[in-house]
């Protein structure tokens, strides 16, 4: 059984999760080859509604692209066809190859208690939705005949909207396309998933998982089984033993990591680069950070969001991004966009223990400057919260 140091599992899964080699050089033009390769690196690209600085989406391409077209990339994410929503690691984009691997969670759910109890409560509504979607085209839930009343902000959970989801998680319906401001549009399936994943017959389930976790090790380049099940939220217990299975069959090789307990599982292709260039920061749904556990142990790093906690109990804010400098998070940011005065507000800065104030300021700073230009905001506002906050100002001279 292989043992890596802490430093190089690191390493290594920073090179795995395209983050250790630093981003394309400034003069180089973003186009979707630069898309696709995160996109197929990740797998998974997680869709949050969430806009206080960019959408979940946008930010694992500023990680790893720093700058590019943000409209072009949404037209090539959901307009492409090589890509596909779905419900992968929770509501999510992946590559459309993996359309067939996740059929039977499809099956399951139009078989669940969830389909039941709509059907129950609201006969025949999803039929005469399908009928409608089907004559009309793409269709949002604004664009149905009876969406239903709204129950909340934006359209609440009517009855029109519930009924698309329905559809759409057991796969009946697909996610045509997004607008600007993240609105679905559906269409039947067979209009938007490409004719080569639907005839693809799927695997039974445990190839599927399978599968899925060979995914999984190669986006990560290690984990623990928990980690990786965390990767398409996969049950650990059927991960675990399926990974055996792919570690007696040297598909992936077990490992240690110096100083831990935990069996972890390793790419067998995966290397170990001499040194990492990130410089970057990352989304609370990012791949590197969405398994706390994994974060603390591989990266000391522990990391709460803290969206849904209350105001007076938040330690570092509402929207905090962690900032990878080399192989550590040096740091942590609550940011909010001000796009009405195109500002962008540092509400508090915070650094780890233990690193250079100055040093972590100077290279954040940049990095704030780039992303701030990349939004379209014209200012960087650097409000004095947290340890950092005075080294940052006094960075931006």
């Amino acid at each position: 059984m292989r043992t890596l140091s802490q430093h190089q599992a690191r390493r290594l899964s920073l090179r795995a999760l395209g983050l250790a080699d630093g981003r394309p050089a400034p003069g180089v033009r973003r186009d979707v080859r630069h898309l696709r390769s995160v996109s197929e690196r990740l797998g998974v690209i997680q869709l949050d509604s969430v806009n206080v600085l960019a959408r979940a989406h946008e930010l694992p391409f500023w990680s790893r692209l720093g700058p590019h077209d943000r409209a072009g990339r949404d037209r090539w994410l959901w307009r492409s066809r090589e890509l596909l929503e779905g419900w992968a690691h929770v509501a999510s984009l992946t590559p459309a190859d993996r359309w067939p691997l996740l059929a039977y969670r499809r099956a399951a759910f139009r078989e669940g208690p969830s389909r039941t109890r709509f059907v129950a409560a609201h006969p025949g509504v999803l039929d005469a939705v399908l009928a409608e979607v089907a004559e009309a085209g793409p269709t949002a839930v604004s664009d149905l005949a009876d969406p239903g009343g709204r129950t909340g902000p934006w359209w609440g959970d009517p009855r029109g909207k519930r009924a698309l989801q329905q559809l759409f998680l057991g796969g009946e319906l697909a996610v045509h396309d997004r607008t600007p401001q993240l609105v679905t549009v559906y269409d039947l399936t067979e209009r938007v998933v490409p004719a080569d994943h639907r005839r693809t017959p799927p695997p039974p389930p445990d190839e599927a998982d399978r599968a899925l976790l060979r995914h999984a090790v190669r986006a990560q380049g290690l984990g623990t089984a928990a980690d990786l099940a965390d990767h398409h939220r996969q049950p650990v217990r059927t991960a675990r033993r399926l990974l055996e299975d792919l570690a007696e069959g040297g598909e992936v090789e077990r490992a240690r990591v110096r100083g831990q307990d935990e069996v972890y599982y390793l790419d067998p292709e995966a290397t170990v680069p001499r040194v990492a260039q990130a410089r970057t920061l990352v989304s609370p749904f990012d791949p590197v950070v969405w398994e706390r556990g994994r974060a603390a142990r591989l990266f000391d790093f522990h990391y709460r969001i803290e969206i849904y906690v209350p105001a007076a109990q938040r330690v570092h804010g509402y929207y905090v991004l962690p900032f990878l400098l080399g192989d550590r998070f040096v740091a942590r940011v609550d940011l909010k966009a001000d796009r009405g005065a195109r500002r962008l507000l540092v509400r508090g800065a915070f650094a780890e223990a233990g690193v250079d104030h100055t040093a972590v300021a100077r290279e954040l700073h940049q990095e704030l400057e780039d992303l701030a230009a990349w939004l379209g905001l014209g200012t960087l506002v650097i409000e004095d919260r947290g340890d950092l906050a005075g080294a940052l100002r006094w960075a931006s001279g």
